[in-house]
Parts: C-alpha cells; sequence; structure tokens
C-alpha cells in the first residue's frame, strides 16, 4: 500500500511558525514519524510539500500515474479557496483525507470554510501531528475494504 502525504503552504515553517497554535516540531519531525508508523503497518508514505498550488496539484497527477493508493493532504491556506485543488483531488480518483493539525472550526472565521473538504473521503483535524496518524489509520481502513 502508498499512501502520499501532501503539505501546503507554510508548514515548511512547522516548529517556527506560532508554535502555540502547531507545535515546536518541524515538518521534517512529522514525515519521519509519518514514514516510521508507516513501515510498521506495511505502508509506504511518500511525503510532499510546496509553497505553490500547480506544484501540488502536479505531484497529485503523479501520484495518479505512480498507482498511489490514497492522499493525505493538508492544504493549509488553500483549504479555503482553492477550487483548483479541489478538482484535482477528485481528477485522480483516489480516496483522500483532509488533515489540519489545529481545530479550523474554533479558530478565525474565514478557516471554517473547506473549499477542499468535499473532494475527500473525510476529514481530521485538531489533534495536532496525530490528526495525520488519525487519517492514516482511516484511510488504511478504507483502502483494506475497497
Amino acid at each position: 500500500m502508498k499512501i502520499a502525504v501532501i503539505n501546503g503552504p507554510n508548514l515548511n515553517f512547522l516548529g517556527i511558525r506560532e508554535p502555540n497554535i502547531y507545535g515546536n516540531s518541524s515538518l521534517n519531525d512529522l514525515e519521519q514519524k509519518l514514514i516510521n508508523y508507516g513501515k510498521e503497518n506495511n505502508v509506504e508514505v511518500l511525503c510532499f510539500q510546496s509553497n505553490y498550488e500547480g506544484a501540488i496539484i502536479d505531484f497529485m497527477q503523479k501520484c495518479y500515474h505512480d498507482e498511489i493508493d490514497g492522499l493525505i493532504i493538508n492544504p493549509g491556506a488553500y483549504t479555503h479557496y482553492s477550487y483548483a485543488i479541489a478538482d484535482a483531488i477528485k481528477s485522480i480518483s483516489k480516496p483522500a483525507v483532509e488533515v489540519h493539525i489545529s481545530h479550523i472550526h474554533g479558530r478565525e472565521e474565514f478557516r471554517k470554510n473547506s473549499v477542499t473538504a468535499a473532494s475527500c473521503i473525510g476529514v481530521v483535524e485538531g489533534f495536532g501531528f496525530d490528526s495525520y496518524f488519525v487519517a492514516m489509520d482511516a484511510l488504511r481502513r478504507k483502502l483494506k475494504s475497497s
């Protein structure tokens, strides 16, 4: 089983950006934990981060051609307005889970709207880095039952 983990804009600044919200660990720390967790569960985890919408879409389309089984995506700020990413999620026909480190529905009003969530099979938010692991477990179960 292969799962791609995609992180959008500013997530490369984890550990630097607003540690009171996002914690003190880096994106590299998160990716290593996800890769190790994947190995423990017979899942190959590929990690990707970009601050550019087009690069995220290109990577998702590459996932289609590389026969990735599913996606975990934290679109960052693109969550709130990227219909292009929403369409890309739908176009590759792979199950995707949207993830957020913070509880976006408990923050500023603009963060409560996700245009990408409807393209996903589910959303996990508010559990810090654990959101990714909950998403991976749910996605694994979904893929096994398909």
